[in-house]
């Protein structure tokens, strides 16, 4: 009972770093390109966290499972084959279930493949622990990027736009436009990595 007990409580550890301590967006400051390319709306934002997150979650389970058989000098070659093959499944599934959400999100699903939280796991994590491990830690990233991405696109389109997932919320309310643009990106996610910054070093 104490093996398990500590196994899961070992689980539950990689899962909620990714959340907390070690989220990608605003702990590590990965994927920041798509983060500001996408997060002006809530839709896009919940579409390209899920979508990362499958990529995230298969990759990381195929790379442990197949770590032992990568030659050590083409590993990150067989990384990329191995993730540009889960993001080819998420977009033809995007382009056949949700081709307005496919539109909307263009070019920055297939970059998932080079993204820096997909393949910085795949080094740093999968290729060394086990494949539930490595899920966990996938899950645990994907759930961090997913909620960075809600909230950053949380304060954009409403506070930029006056709307909440495209439904107006309040009549009369005059949007701060400058959040809608490129550059509202930029200030929104520097404000937010200040905020975080701040709390881990009171924390501290």
């Amino acid at each position: 009972m104490g093996i398990e007990s500590k196994g899961m409580k070992k689980l539950l550890q990689e899962f909620s770093k990714g959340i907390i301590k070690e989220n990608p967006t605003f702990v590590l400051a990965l994927g920041l390109c798509p983060t500001l390319a996408v997060s002006v709306s809530l839709i896009n934002g919940l579409g390209m966290g899920l979508a990362a997150t499958f990529v995230l979650l298969g990759s990381n389970i195929i790379i442990a499972l197949i770590k032992n058989m990568i030659p050590e000098r083409i590993r990150i070659p067989c990384y990329i084959v191995v993730i540009a093959t889960f993001v080819t499944i998420t977009e033809l599934m995007m382009k056949a279930y949700s081709p307005a959400l496919d539109r909307s999100l263009g070019i920055y699903v297939p970059l998932i493949v080079v993204n820096c939280i997909v393949l910085g796991r795949a080094e740093a994590y999968a290729s060394k622990n086990n494949a539930v491990n490595s899920f966990f830690d996938g899950l645990g990233m994907g759930a961090g990027f997913i909620l960075a991405l809600l909230l950053i696109s949380g304060i954009r389109e409403f506070l930029g736009t006056g709307r909440f997932f495209n439904h107006i919320l309040f009549k009369g309310f005059e949007p701060v436009c400058v959040l809608s643009m490129p550059s509202g990106a930029l200030l929104v996610i520097g404000l937010l990595l200040g905020l975080f910054n701040l709390l881990r070093y009171r924390k501290v």
